[in-house]
């Protein structure tokens, strides 16, 4: 069977399924098989073996399944980044591209900041901040150490691991210091929509990671202790929840608090700068 026939097999039962985009993941797993981009699955020769049908039709009926295609190919681009994922930690999303560019946007002044990443997952953040700021230096947090293990695989694929350390620990409780950036994807997904929430998400990612209430609130707390004056937060949240975080900042005394939107246009970041000392 031919690339191009074996997308057109697979395609109308990922559809049947709901999964959103048929014929993109189809043609992702057909190139994931044949280890080639998706682009030469469009050249006129060359065909699967019996051997890659059989892989195809494995991981097309877990796609079916609604298993995230990220866990299937065991990798996944975020800004200029390949970096390996699976069930321990959350698919990289475009929503926290455009996070990043906010720190980016933020440090942009600073020749060499001191960076954390609060629930660091893959390691998507830290290493794309360390990869887009060649000064910065960050430190990436997670409770999980399932997490923190792909976190290290990243660092070294990257090749980032000399300005990217890695640590376990509960949110900021184990950070001391002075730093420029807190910066922080949090837990957002409220407990009572979590039926409303995709089933690549609900069922194969990890809850710890999505699932959570207050967290970004916290994070911006505890984060006046470890700012230096002028030193700014950085929270993703929630689609609706971004004017009550911005509205806690300014509680919390945060100064120049600003709400950005992702790419699809929503209200998805809350940042603003510390002032005089910590408490």
């Amino acid at each position: 069977m031919r690339p191009l026939e074996a997308v057109r097999d697979v395609e109308p039962g990922l559809g049947e399924a709901g999964v959103p985009s048929p014929r993109t993941d189809a043609e992702h797993l057909v190139a994931h098989v044949l280890g080639k981009s998706r682009s030469q699955l469009y050249a006129p020769n060359g065909e699967l073996t019996e051997e890659q049908l059989a892989q195809l039709r494995s991981l097309a009926e877990r796609r079916r399944r609604r298993e995230p295609l990220a866990y299937l190919v065991g990798e996944w681009g975020f800004r200029r980044l390949v970096l390996f994922v699976d069930r321990r930690v959350l698919v990289p999303r475009p929503e926290t591209e455009a996070l990043v560019e906010r720190c980016l946007s933020l440090l942009r002044d600073v020749q060499t900041p001191q960076v954390v990443d609060v629930g660091t997952g893959s390691g998507a953040i830290a290493l794309a901040i360390a990869d887009e700021h060649p000064g910065a230096r960050v430190l990436g947090i997670d409770a999980s150490e399932d997490a923190l293990a792909v976190a290290r695989a990243n660092a070294a694929r990257t090749g980032l691991a000399d300005r990217v350390a890695l640590r376990l620990g509960d949110l900021l409780t184990s950070v001391t210091g002075r730093v420029d950036l807190v910066v922080s994807n949090p837990p957002y997904v409220l407990p009572h929509e979590l039926d409303l929430v995709d089933p690549e998400v609900r069922d194969w990612e990890p809850r710890l990671a999505f699932l959570g209430e207050g967290v970004a609130d916290r994070i911006a707390a505890d984060a006046l202790r470890v700012l230096r004056p002028g030193g700014a937060v950085a929270l993703e949240c929630g689609d609706r929840q971004a004017q009550a975080l911005a509205k806690h900042l300014r509680d919390l005394g945060y100064q120049d608090v600003t709400v950005a939107h992702d790419l699809a246009g929503r209200e998805r970041i809350v940042a603003g700068h510390a002032v005089g000392s910590p408490p």
